[in-house]
């Protein structure tokens, strides 16, 4: 490849990045030209699931729901790596080696699903 189509490709790809640059600034500018503006009283209070706020914005959440949330993303996780593994396992080849390599990260999820079930996070109080 000569040094001349090189650095074309980078300046192709300069050039995609400007045009898509400027396509959200121009979206962002009509937005801002055509949108109604009546800001008022209401428009600017709080609003949080049409129920009106109440006392102060601070409110302490139970460590709990973070731990719920962290398995979610550990579950969400292994099911995102499960679907490529399913598709390398069909290959010819790849079947012994990938089926060890799919129980052994299987294996961790599930150790580490015991280990939230042995501490007591999975009891709903």
């Amino acid at each position: 490849m000569t040094e001349h189509g090189y650095f074309s490709t980078y300046a192709l790809v300069g050039l995609v990045l400007l045009v898509g640059a400027g396509f959200v600034a121009a979206a962002f500018t009509a937005n801002r030209l055509l949108r109604p503006d009546a800001p008022s009283v209401e428009k600017l209070t709080t609003y949080e699931c049409g129920v009106d706020p109440v006392g102060e914005g601070w409110a302490q959440t139970h460590v709990r729901y973070y731990i719920y949330a962290y398995l979610y993303v550990i579950f969400a996780v292994d099911a995102i790596y499960l679907f490529p593994w399913a598709t390398v396992f069909a290959d010819p080849g790849f079947g012994a080696t990938t089926l060890v390599e799919m129980f052994v990260f299987v294996g961790f999820l599930a150790v580490g699903l015991l280990y939230a079930w042995r501490k007591g996070v999975l009891t709903w109080t």
